[in-house]
């Protein structure tokens, strides 16, 4: 699934992406809507990784849709 589809789901996604991010919160969530940068920036100020690797994870992620 690509990142404009993952968007147009997001609602749904959503809980997928709180399962394997677990200290992403529901307020972070809802201000990515779907978007890729938004939640690679959430996801390295949550667990301070560098930007490629917060990049692959959400690759990753969106590969199994």
């Amino acid at each position: 699934m690509n990142w404009d589809q993952i968007k147009g789901d997001w609602t749904q996604v959503k809980g997928k992406a709180q399962q394997q991010w677990g200290k992403l919160t529901n307020d972070d969530l809802d201000v990515i809507e779907g978007k890729r940068e938004e939640l690679v920036g959430k996801i390295q100020e949550r667990y301070g990784i560098a930007r490629e690797e917060a990049e692959k994870q959400a690759d990753d992620f969106s590969s199994k849709f």
